[in-house]
């Protein structure tokens, strides 16, 4: 590699956007309020989803990134990921209770933005594994709206 190019090499590592991320899951019932009556999802035809209004277990899987500012361990990711786990179980701070995947993701989005702030963060919830969301929080451009 001649020097221009080595160079080259040098800022875009330099300057490259740097995360982690971890996985887990979390056993949770929900329900989606209103299903079982709401005519567009209680069509009684293949795309009948009105069981839906009543409670239902999932195994949610999370995969949750966060950036990091430098490569030696700024967030260390066992820890980030025993403390997410935490906010479920022992400390009881958030529960999935008949939230969307959508409204899980924002819950705890709110509670890493508090003890690990000005980071973008990226976070996927699903249910079984199969369906879910995945959602960006942008700390460089939180005020962007859509103008009509």
């Amino acid at each position: 590699m001649i020097q221009a190019e080595r160079e080259t090499v040098d800022r875009i590592v330099d300057s490259a956007k740097r995360e982690i991320w971890v996985t887990f899951a979390k056993e949770g019932v929900h329900r989606y309020p209103g299903a079982d009556a709401d005519p567009k999802l209680a069509t009684g035809d293949w795309d009948d989803v009105s069981f839906l209004g009543v409670p239902h277990r999932h195994i949610f899987h999370f995969r949750v990134s966060i950036q990091v500012f430098h490569n030696d361990r700024d967030i260390e990711f066992i820890q980030f990921k025993r403390w997410m786990e935490r906010l479920y179980n022992e400390e009881g701070v958030l529960a999935l209770d008949y939230k969307s995947c959508e409204m899980i993701a924002d819950e705890l989005y709110t509670q890493i933005a508090e003890r690990y702030p000005g980071r973008d963060v990226s976070i996927s919830v699903a249910e079984d594994n199969e369906n879910g969301c995945l959602i960006h929080y942008n700390t460089t451009r939180p005020h962007q709206s859509i103008k009509i």
